[in-house]
């Protein structure tokens, strides 16, 4: 089922809730500039598993509230808090990936880990996100030809085949999101460093991250497994940015083994 959680005042972020009477709760924070759609193939599998599967939308992206402010990681952060807190959340796995696993960290931190009894990070943007020379070509991109920019994110997201009826729907999913939050993730991700977060984590982390990621190289996955102590890489040898759908099925095995 979905449905909106206010955040603050005047800000609502839509929640999809699968399987809410499931014995094990996992939490999706997707990427950027997608939405809670991106896990499809999680979602077709998991909840008939026996899992909740509860996916959420930031502000600004997929079906939530378009806010003007608030695009920074602690405002992020305190968003995933708020509805954890309304959904009375424990004991729950929390799925983060790219800029989504960014937010996820800082919630670890922020937070203490609250309700959190184990953390992924897929393809993490981690410690650091793009590039200044990346992330001005996009910003530049976002603010005056949107499309050419999704479809850029696209172009360089996948090491395996997508067949262009697939990379219509990402670039849809992308659309959804507001030109003024597109932006401003950029901006974030430009200015972001995470290497203080990282050693605070204390709970069991998988890091998943394909081998041929050029979003987020595979050294950076190498660089949080060093920071957090009690964490596992697991390297993705045919996936680029996209290990949630390129290996898929290895990706839902591997994600039920680390619940248990």
């Amino acid at each position: 089922m979905g449905y909106l959680v206010t955040v603050e005042s005047g800000v609502n972020l839509y929640v999809e809730d699968l399987n809410p009477e499931g014995s094990k709760t996992i939490v999706f924070i997707h990427g950027w500039p997608l939405s809670h759609k991106q896990f499809e193939y999680q979602f077709n599998v998991l909840p008939t598993m026996g899992y909740r599967c509860i996916g959420i939308d930031w502000r600004g992206f997929g079906n939530s509230d378009k806010p003007l402010d608030g695009y920074n990681l602690d405002r992020l952060a305190d968003d995933i808090h708020v509805i954890v807190g309304t959904l009375q959340l424990k004991d729950f796995v929390l799925v983060g990936h790219s800029t989504g696993g960014s937010i996820a960290i800082r919630y670890m931190t922020r937070y203490n880990g609250y309700g959190v009894s184990r953390l992924v990070l897929v393809d993490a943007a981690a410690p650091i996100g793009f590039s200044e020379e990346t992330a001005n070509r996009y910003l530049e991109q976002s603010l005056n030809d949107r499309p050419k920019l999704m479809q850029e994110v696209i172009d360089g997201f996948f090491f395996q085949y997508i067949s262009s009826r697939f990379s219509d729907w990402f670039f849809q999913m992308g659309m959804q999101a507001a030109g003024w939050s597109t932006a401003a993730i950029i901006v974030l991700l430009r200015e972001m460093n995470l290497s203080e977060d990282l050693p605070k984590i204390v709970a069991p982390t998988l890091l998943i991250h394909g081998i041929h990621d050029k979003v987020i190289p595979f050294s950076q996955a190498k660089e949080v497994n060093k920071l957090i102590s009690n964490s596992q890489l697991v390297p993705f040898k045919y996936s680029g940015h996209g290990a949630f759908w390129e290996e898929r099925d290895k990706f839902n095995e591997l994600l039920i083994q680390f619940i248990h």
